[in-house]
């Protein structure tokens, strides 16, 4: 059975890290209060990605958070993942849904109604939408503004995760748009402090839903 709290969605990015630095750092993420992890490597080979993932999934299962594989569905099978991610070039959902069954968790990126509304239909379990702010990861963006946002969330009974350059300080532009979810990337990996940066994370997000801002 899929659960998942899209609540901290957090999303890694091991850029100038050494390995035993990079899973150090996600696993403070994770007990700092992520609630959703997203393996994210887009230029490492299938084999490195894979070794990675397993290292990974064993943190994240002692933590009971689920892992998620970002665009590959091959790896997210392979190494026994809760979930796969797949951005608008990746493997269509209805294809990867049926390769990886029911009980994977599918998420899919979508910067625009229709796209939200062909995930939904496909069979995705939660939406990104994104980039909210510009970000400073090497991932390419497009804006999204919040108006987009909003729209995409009531076009699709998903939940719907709002990423790109979100920090605990600057949450306020989604105020209104009933999100289920935070992504955060650059603000937990590039912290000195991962654990406390997740926590403040977190606590941001919560006290939006708390106060019924966001769903």
């Amino acid at each position: 059975m899929k659960t998942f709290n899209p609540l901290l969605y957090f999303i890694t990015d091991s850029t100038g890290l050494t390995e035993a630095e990079f899973l150090q750092k996600a696993e403070a993420a994770i007990e700092g209060g992520a609630t959703l992890v997203q393996l994210r490597e887009k230029e490492k080979s299938t084999r490195a990605y894979m070794q990675l993932a397993e290292k990974m999934h064993i943190i994240t299962k002692k933590h009971g958070v689920p892992l998620i594989i970002d665009d590959r569905v091959d790896v997210a099978l392979a190494i026994g993942a809760e979930g796969v991610h797949l951005g608008q070039s990746d493997m269509p959902v209805h294809t990867a849904r049926q390769i990886l069954g029911d009980t994977f968790i599918i998420g899919a990126t979508a910067k625009t109604v229709p796209q939200a509304k062909e995930a939904f239909d496909a069979g995705a379990d939660y939406l990104g939408v994104g980039a909210i702010y510009p970000t400073t990861t090497k991932v390419i963006t497009v804006r999204t503004s919040p108006e987009t946002l909003l729209d995409i969330c009531r076009a699709v009974s998903l939940p719907v995760c709002a990423i790109g350059g979100l920090t605990k300080d600057n949450l306020d532009i989604l105020r209104g748009v009933p999100i289920s979810g935070i992504c955060a990337v650059s603000a937990i990996m590039r912290s000195e402090n991962p654990a406390v940066a997740a926590a403040e994370l977190r606590e941001a997000a919560g006290k939006l839903i708390e106060s019924g801002v966001v769903k």
